[in-house]
């Protein structure tokens, strides 16, 4: 497939109101496309439309969603159809993390991340596909993350979602090659967002031990700027990428995993204690 051009496409980024999909979202309005931003934040939202809108973005529009509540989708494809006439670039970008052991966490709690993490990936991606298939050069990114690569302990519900969507990913793009539609997976490391620190605590924490470790590895290990990893996300839709690792630590990850798949965390668990992430 040609490079994708993103003047004058419509883009429908989820998560849109912060971190990476907010950084996404300026990027892509810098190069004059078409963005349909959905999240579950009003304010903010509003916020990045508003400076969207101001950096050259063709067209904006907005979408009030809270991806936990197993909806379909089919009434927002049908919506984003009749303003902008079809999407070209889905970017499924949205999450949340939770905290907690797998002893510790709820159902309620595991399920609700899941429907987040990984239903709302498919559910978008199954409802915007008509119009993905009848726009030849169309794309499809998810994000997954570092945790879609290894398996760290403390993480059981998240790590789910990510192998999850990091599946779901190269499953569609092997059954999309040849249809004109591309399939980037994103496995982002350390980028400095708020999920970390804005992990649902699930389960008892009177001492505040959960809490406070997400706060010292959002601290210790989320240090880049999310601007970067958008660069680098935009840069590999350009380039049709299938996969895209951000950070070299994620990278050396990867690495470490494929080369030691049973006994990866034996060497990067003491790291992560080293750098007293825990």
């Amino acid at each position: 497939m040609r490079r994708f051009a993103f003047a004058g496409r419509t883009c429908l980024i989820t998560g849109a109101a912060s971190g990476i999909g907010a950084a996404l979202a300026l990027d892509l309005a810098k190069r004059r496309a078409v963005l349909a931003l959905l999240d579950r934040d009003a304010d903010g939202l509003a916020r990045v439309a508003h400076l969207a809108r101001e950096l050259g973005a063709a067209d904006v529009s907005t979408y009030v969603v809270d991806l936990a509540d197993g909806g379909d989708r089919l009434d927002l494809a049908a919506e984003v159809a009749a303003r902008h006439g079809g999407v070209d670039l889905l970017v499924n970008n949205a999450g949340v993390a939770l905290s907690g052991t797998f002893e510790q966490v709820s159902m309620a709690d595991f399920d609700w991340l899941l429907e987040i993490n990984l239903h709302a990936v498919i559910r978008t991606t199954k409802a915007f596909l008509p119009q993905l298939l009848s726009r030849p050069g169309s794309h499809v990114v998810t994000l997954s993350s570092l945790f879609g690569l290894i398996a760290p302990p403390s993480q059981v519900a998240y790590v789910t979602s990510k192998f999850g969507v990091r599946g779901f990913s190269e499953a569609l793009r092997h059954e999309l090659a040849g249809r004109e539609v591309g399939v980037t997976v994103v496995h982002p490391g350390g980028v400095r967002t708020s999920i970390a620190a804005n992990a649902r605590i699930s389960g008892p924490d009177p001492g505040g031990e959960q809490v406070a470790r997400a706060r010292a590895f959002a601290e210790v290990a989320l240090r880049m700027p999310p601007e970067e990893a958008a660069r680098l996300i935009v840069a590999a839709i350009q380039a049709r990428k299938p996969r895209l690792v951000i950070t070299r630590a994620a990278k050396a990850a990867d690495l470490l995993a494929r080369l030691m798949p049973a006994r990866y965390w034996n060497v990067a668990g003491r790291a992560a204690g080293a750098r007293g992430v825990h």
